[in-house]
């Protein structure tokens, strides 16, 4: 089946792959293993990976820290009230890199489990897919509430499971962003419990002193990016949601 998916863009090749026959022909064969199964060159599994790797922004989402970083900074922006900044680049690029900060370790593993011995062609294309995705599926399942499990369970008709390895893959996938995105409103209603309390405070102000034509948006802006500053406010949301993944 993996290989029929490549079958568009062989067909697109074929002009390069006649004019080079010697070279490119031994790229697309396929050897017999001893299981009846077909292993092919690793010049079309390397093929198949790159043209899976359209995938990697849904991969992105699904899989990694980025969700729940993201809508935490995206809450924080509001709370402050300070409209477009920082920007929605801004926001992307903190989120990007804290994502890769904090599944190094795990991408490290994948890498020396996986994508090295697969290069230098000591497993083959299935076992380094396998290996690959194990240290990521330890990652999710870490993260993931047992509750959103058995509910995608539930839906997809199946019994619940007896060991986290039983789980399938959609399901986690599913269960792991419903999880990211309950925890990651929790964290963001923890963030603006403070902001609401200085918008109040500044409009009963406001509206005891009879100002009641000005707006108290515009009055505890001020507080709240000073306060934010004074409590270190960027570099506690980062500690903090790093280590909320290594809980």
């Amino acid at each position: 089946m993996r290989l029929l998916r490549l079958l568009p863009l062989l067909g697109l090749c074929l002009p390069v792959f006649a004019s080079a026959a010697p070279l490119a022909l031994p790229a697309v064969t396929s050897v017999p293993t001893a299981a009846g199964g077909q292993e092919y060159t690793v010049s079309l599994q390397l093929l198949a990976i790159m043209t899976a790797l359209t995938l990697l922004p849904a991969l992105l989402l699904g899989m990694t820290a980025f969700t729940r970083i993201m809508i935490v900074l995206s809450i924080l922006r509001q709370a402050l009230g300070t409209g477009q900044t920082p920007s929605n680049q801004i926001l992307l690029s903190l989120a990007l890199f804290l994502t890769l900060f904090i599944m190094h370790p795990i991408a490290e593993v994948a890498y020396n489990d996986a994508i090295k011995p697969y290069i230098a062609e000591e497993i083959t294309f299935d076992q380094a897919l396998e290996t690959g995705f194990s240290p990521f599926r330890e990652f999710m399942l870490r993260q993931t509430r047992e509750e959103d499990i058995g509910r995608f369970a539930e839906i997809a008709g199946m019994q619940q499971f007896d060991k986290p390895e039983d789980v399938p893959f959609s399901i986690l996938m599913a269960s792991f962003l419903t999880s990211e995105l309950k925890t990651a409103f929790q964290i963001g209603f923890l963030l603006f419990i403070p902001f609401v309390v200085i918008d109040l405070v500044v409009a009963s102000v406001l509206m005891s002193m009879g100002m009641m034509m000005l707006s108290p948006m515009m009055i505890s802006l001020p507080f709240k990016i000073m306060l934010f500053v004074l409590v270190d406010g960027w570099g506690l949301v980062m500690g903090s949601l790093a280590a909320s993944f290594y809980q």
